[in-house]
């Protein structure tokens, strides 16, 4: 009874947590984004700009003094507006203010975040009772906030922001670091790691440059190489690309049969790769296990 008390709060409060950082996530894409807004107007380019008026008042205010307000009306949100999933259903999914609908952005990055650090509390491969395990199921899971941030990124505006990526690539070098070092065949470790390496990122980047740039960007490199350092594994490296076209295509294929797609039309790969990522992470043991026994 104890035990099931135990899961039950550890489920609860990988439910809280992933709410609270859904939240998190989805106000940081929009300010990436304002900022991305401003930096491209400075530097001469065209945007849009009913998108730069409604998200330029998301830079008036430094990090320390920054406030969430309605995008509509300028309302700064209270506490009790901030409460995730809780305030944006007490509301109606409306500001409180000027009554305008938020839509459904924020509460899906939350139910998401909250459903992937359940799945990732329930499916981890490994057991949490060593602390090199439980500090990469922490990287993990924080490297799930900032790949739902680059997924919502990438989805809506088809670009990978630098600054995220790099976040993801530097704990997945902490991640790849605590693996190789808590391993009892190092070298070996090692090799697992650059070929995973070589496998994800090193290919996109010969697509990349075979392509100069028109096939894949240089975002999608620098996101393969976290994901990479994330998995330090060749074989869960292969099974997350293999993953990632799969779902690829049966997303693809509808479209070009209704012809909604076309073939030069430009579909973002980087929600592919970390749905593919995500599934070489939390199954790839379970599925290389399956297939060894299936073939010996």
């Amino acid at each position: 009874m104890i035990v099931v008390m135990e899961q039950v709060l550890a489920y609860f409060i990988m439910v809280l947590v992933g709410l609270c950082m859904g939240s998190f996530a989805g106000a940081t894409v929009w300010r990436l984004r304002a900022r991305q807004l401003v930096h491209d107007k400075k530097a001469g380019e065209e945007v849009d700009p009913v998108e730069y008026r409604h998200l330029n008042k998301l830079t008036k205010n430094s990090l320390t003094r920054d406030h969430s307000v309605c995008l509509n009306c300028s309302y700064k949100l209270k506490w009790y507006d901030l409460i995730p999933l809780v305030s944006w259903i007490s509301l109606g999914g409306r500001c409180r203010k000027c009554r305008k609908p938020i839509g459904y952005f924020e509460p899906i990055i939350e139910l998401s975040l909250a459903l992937f650090f359940v799945l990732s509390y329930a499916f981890w491969p490994s057991p949490l009772n060593t602390s090199p395990e439980i500090i990469r199921f922490v990287i993990w899971l924080a490297s799930g906030v900032g790949l739902t941030i680059l997924f919502a990124y990438d989805k809506k505006w088809s670009i990978l922001p630098d600054v995220v990526n790099y976040v993801i690539i530097g704990l997945g070098l902490i991640s790849a670091l605590l693996v190789i070092i808590s391993s009892t065949n190092q070298l070996q470790t090692l090799i697992d790691v650059i070929g995973s390496v070589a496998i994800l990122s090193g290919l996109y980047l010969l697509i990349y440059v075979t392509s100069r740039g028109k096939w894949v960007g240089f975002g999608d490199v620098k996101l393969c190489l976290g994901l990479a350092l994330l998995l330090a594994d060749w074989q869960l490296a292969f099974i997350a690309l293999f993953a990632a076209n799969l779902i690829g295509s049966l997303v693809v294929m509808p479209g070009l049969i209704t012809k909604k797609l076309k073939g030069d039309s430009h579909v973002p790969f980087g929600p592919l790769l970390i749905a593919g990522f995500v599934i070489a992470g939390l199954f790839g043991p379970y599925i290389i296990n399956l297939y060894q026994h299936l073939i010996f």
